[in-house]
């Protein structure tokens, strides 16, 4: 598969889950499956990054629980998830000297992660009678096997 589809899926992640798209990258980038040694990505496979990036997504999977998180769509947390889309987009195009391209492949993936995401979770709950926690743990399982299995690709 084209490296930008796979850009492009790892920002469809980061727009479900803004910071399980950059721990899977990191991991990824740190176990060696993503070569960032020589690129300006390089420290996300650093020793601490990955720690870091996962600490931040396991507050995220907690905090999107909460009744007050505000939504995804909102410009704060949309504007991060097109932020996380675009780096991890870019490290995983850097991977074939492509990383321009696989930016913007990331960050029209995390467009399409975020408003896609929020209607199919919003349309489940509808569905199943107005209780969101389940939709929102169907929807943490889909972000971190579908990260995994993106960045294990490499």
């Amino acid at each position: 598969m084209s490296v930008y589809v796979f850009a492009f899926l790892i920002g469809v992640i980061a727009g479900l889950r803004s910071m399980t798209a950059p721990a899977a990258v990191s991991w990824a980038a740190r176990w060696g499956w993503l070569q960032l040694g020589n690129t300006w990505l390089a420290f996300l496979g650093f020793t601490a990054t990955p720690y870091i990036f996962t600490v931040l997504a396991i507050g995220e999977l907690i905090a999107d629980k909460l009744p007050n998180t505000p939504s995804r769509k909102a410009p704060i947390g949309f504007g991060a998830r097109l932020v996380s889309g675009g780096l991890c987009g870019a490290a995983i195009g850097a991977t074939s000297g492509a990383w321009p391209g696989g930016l913007v492949a990331g960050v029209i993936g995390a467009v399409a992660g975020t408003l896609g995401g929020y209607e199919f979770r919003a349309r489940l709950v509808r569905a199943i009678g107005g209780n969101d926690l389940p939709i929102a743990l169907l929807e943490d399982v889909i972000a971190i096997a579908g990260a995994f299995l993106i960045v294990s690709r490499f």
